[in-house]
Parts: C-alpha cells; sequence; structure tokens
C-alpha cells in the first residue's frame, strides 16, 4: 500500500486531467505518474475534486513500454467524497487516495468466465470486519469471530446489488491501522454514492474481473484532477 500522494507526476508541466475528455495525442496518465505499482497493469480512479462524488474509472494495459488504454466507465466515491488515505478516519463516507494492491475478487454471483484474479464465493455465513477491538480488523471472515461484533461489520450477502461482483482494494490491508477504515473495495453501484468504495456499473465490473491478469500485479489508483490529492502531480 502507498497511501496519499504517492502518484506523482514524473514532470509537473504534464496534463493533469483524466475525467474530461483526453487528447488524442495526451500522454496517457499512468505514464504522467511516478509510481504505478510495478505491474503491466492499473486501474485509475479519479474525482475532479476531492468533495466530488463520482469520477471515472479506467483500466489500463502496459504494452512494449506504452500505456494503453483497455476501457473506462463512469464511478462513484464516497458520500464525502475523497481524503488522503494515510489519514483517512473510519465512519467518514471518505474514499482513500493512494495507490493499492488488489489482494482478491468476490461476488455473490458466480465469477465472471475468463476471470484469472482469485475470486471468493459469497456465502451466507461470509464477512467483512470492521470492529477495531477484534483481532480479524479489516479482514473476511467466515463466520463471524467471537471477538468481532456484528453491528461493528458487513454482512456481505446484505448487498446482493453491490456485491454481485467486486475487487478488495488493499487500503488499511496488510498492517491494519485501528480506526483508518476496513472494507474498501472495487464494486457494482448501488443507488447513490458509497460509504467509501469505488463503484462502477455492473457490466464494467465484469469487463474488469476479466481483464485483470495476477501475472501482471494489476494495481488501483485513487486521486482526484487537482488538488492534494492529485493522481498526476506530487
Amino acid at each position: 500500500m502507498r497511501p496519499g500522494v504517492a502518484l506523482a507526476l514524473v514532470s509537473a508541466s504534464s496534463l493533469a486531467l483524466l475525467g474530461s475528455a483526453p487528447d488524442p495525442g495526451a500522454v496517457p496518465l499512468p505514464a504522467r505518474m511516478a509510481d504505478t505499482g510495478g505491474g503491466r497493469q492499473l486501474i485509475t480512479a479519479q474525482a475532479p475534486r476531492a468533495d466530488s462524488t463520482s469520477g471515472t474509472v479506467t483500466w489500463w494495459d502496459l504494452r512494449d513500454g506504452q500505456w494503453a488504454q483497455a476501457g473506462s466507465a463512469p464511478a462513484r466515491f464516497g458520500a464525502n467524497g475523497l481524503v488522503e488515505g494515510a489519514t483517512r478516519t473510519q465512519g467518514t463516507n471518505t474514499t482513500p487516495t493512494g495507490l493499492y494492491g488488489l489482494p482478491f475478487g468476490f461476488g455473490i454471483k458466480p465469477a465472471p468466465g475468463g476471470t484469472r484474479v482469485a475470486y471468493r464465493a459469497v456465502k451466507d455465513g461470509s464477512w467483512w470486519c470492521q470492529d477495531n477491538d477484534s483481532t480479524s480488523y479489516n479482514r473476511w471472515v467466515e463466520p463471524l469471530p467471537g471477538d468481532c461484533r456484528a453491528s461493528e461489520s458487513e454482512h456481505l450477502a446484505s448487498y446482493a446489488d453491490q456485491y454481485a461482483y467486486g475487487l478488495v482494494i488493499g487500503f488499511n490491508y496488510e498492517q491494519p491501522a485501528r480506526g483508518r477504515g476496513a472494507g474498501i473495495f472495487l464494486h457494482v453501484n448501488g443507488r447513490a454514492a458509497t460509504a467509501g468504495c469505488v463503484s462502477v456499473p455492473e457490466e464494467a465490473m465484469v469487463r474488469i474481473l476479466r481483464w485483470a491478469e495476477p501475472e501482471k500485479a494489476p494495481h488501483v489508483a485513487i486521486g482526484t484532477a487537482e488538488g492534494v490529492t492529485a493522481l498526476s502531480r506530487y
């Protein structure tokens, strides 16, 4: 996990926007970042401003040293916008900015044909523990352990639309900091803005799951087009 503004421009004079219509001759956004995770696939999730609740998710492939767009879709963010991942507080309905791995996929529906990432089936006993006092904080659990309160956790099967398909975003995942936040995913749209996740239409989520290749080490970069959380400058 690389929180905050780890996604710097190689050149501060390069273009910074993703959400507007791209100039056909413009340098692709990943090529303007100092850090893309070191792999050959990248998802960028960018909002116009830190207080935005919508923006764009784009997925990219690195081919022969050049980044090429593989797909794009409208995206939704937290109801209270985006904040620096390193300073985020749990329960604030904000989406953490930064560069993160994608530990595994999951879903209530079976994995789409062609899915290569590890994919966990959501069952009635599947939970995401968000209890700060639990040893299972920010982890998928089956069943819910005794030290993880249901009132402080998410019953994954209860979100039939949102968790039809998803990818875990590795925010606060490797070495969880209590109170930072838990259960940040890339998933299917619900009715409106999210509680901190990034969401896209179901068709786009299916395409992303089929596109992602573990051997290419895909990451997700979350940020804004301008300001301290910008993807495209330090």
